[in-house]
């Protein structure tokens, strides 16, 4: 049976010569995996680029619980990036929320809340022109509340990761700044501080999820943002 679905492209592998096996975020069936054949020959009908971290989609998909991977019927991209893929420095910050999405996304389900909370923050990324440095730590701080695990204060993080006595009053602060800031008006961070409450942030996750691993892409972000 065929759904009409939104969709957050994730990740995907080659498969054989001309397909790939793509995981996609969906409004309607949470995460899902799908495999579409031949998008990577010349004659494809389907753009590869649909498949790019946190592209925005529009789906028409089959959808059979009892198959681990389904197939796609339509999809268009429901909003064209005008700066994500232009500047390195949203680029890293993508790779980045890729990975983080990918390690927390892991029930089947709908959730119209958090895939419109993802939907919009990616949408903010792309416009906003200044002051994003802090975007990745604004973002787990806000998902968080969605996955149950929201922080009631910077306290509770610092206790939570075992970390209550290792942090002085300013950086406590700022961290307290950063939970109840929003995309518009972040607070100021030094890089060493935003690199120091990444590797916390991503702690905290641990903690409460087993499915967390490290990341590949923090390197990344601490040189783009050196």
């Amino acid at each position: 049976m065929l759904y009409k679905t939104r969709g957050i492209a994730l990740s995907f592998i080659k498969y054989r010569e001309t397909s790939i096996i793509a995981k996609i975020f969906t409004d309607k069936f949470g995460i899902q995996t799908y495999i579409v054949n031949g998008v990577r020959s010349q004659k494809a009908k389907t753009n590869m680029a649909l498949f790019q971290p946190l592209t925005l989609l529009e789906l028409v998909v089959y959808n059979n619980k009892k198959k681990d991977i389904n197939r796609i019927s339509e999809m268009k991209c429901a909003y064209t990036f005008h700066s994500i893929p232009y500047n390195i420095k949203k680029t890293a910050i993508v790779l980045f929320l890729t990975e983080l999405l990918g390690q927390i996304l892991i029930e089947e389900g709908e959730d119209d809340n958090m895939f419109d909370f993802i939907n919009d923050s990616i949408i903010t990324l792309d416009e906003i022109l200044n002051n994003y440095e802090n975007f990745h730590l604004q973002f787990m701080l806000s998902v968080s509340q969605y996955l149950g695990i929201r922080p009631e204060s910077a306290r509770m993080i610092l206790h939570d990761t075992g970390h209550a006595k290792l942090y002085n009053a300013e950086f406590t602060e700022k961290l307290g700044l950063l939970l109840i800031s929003d995309y518009a008006l972040p607070p100021t961070l030094k890089k060493n501080e935003r690199h120091e409450m990444l590797i916390l942030l991503i702690q905290y996750f641990q903690v409460h999820f087993d499915s967390i691993r490290d990341f590949k892409s923090v390197q990344v972000l601490r040189e783009v943002f050196a």
